[in-house]
């Protein structure tokens, strides 16, 4: 089982289907997708949740992994598998 993976995500995002790409390649079979696009009232949750304008932001459980960058950096770094293998 792993933890619950959001991502805040427009439809033309190249890096939110970079990220999409990642997780998916590390197991992640369920992401659940907050199109900002299409709900620009979940844009201001974003916002106040993670103090960031662009997309794709994670969370990976309760953890805000970040952008694309972050969630590569975090992978490289050994520390996202892990991350997504504790519930």
């Amino acid at each position: 089982m792993s933890a619950a993976v959001v991502m805040y995500t427009t439809a033309v995002c190249p890096y939110c289907q970079r990220a999409e790409q990642l997780l998916r390649a590390r197991g992640v079979e369920h992401i659940e997708k907050v199109r900002i696009d299409l709900e620009p009232s979940r844009r201001d949750e974003m916002m106040q949740r993670t103090g960031r304008r662009t997309v794709p932001q994670i969370y990976i459980g309760d953890h805000h992994v970040g952008g694309f960058d972050d969630l590569a950096a975090l992978d490289r770094a050994g520390g996202l598998t892990p991350m997504l293998t504790s519930v």
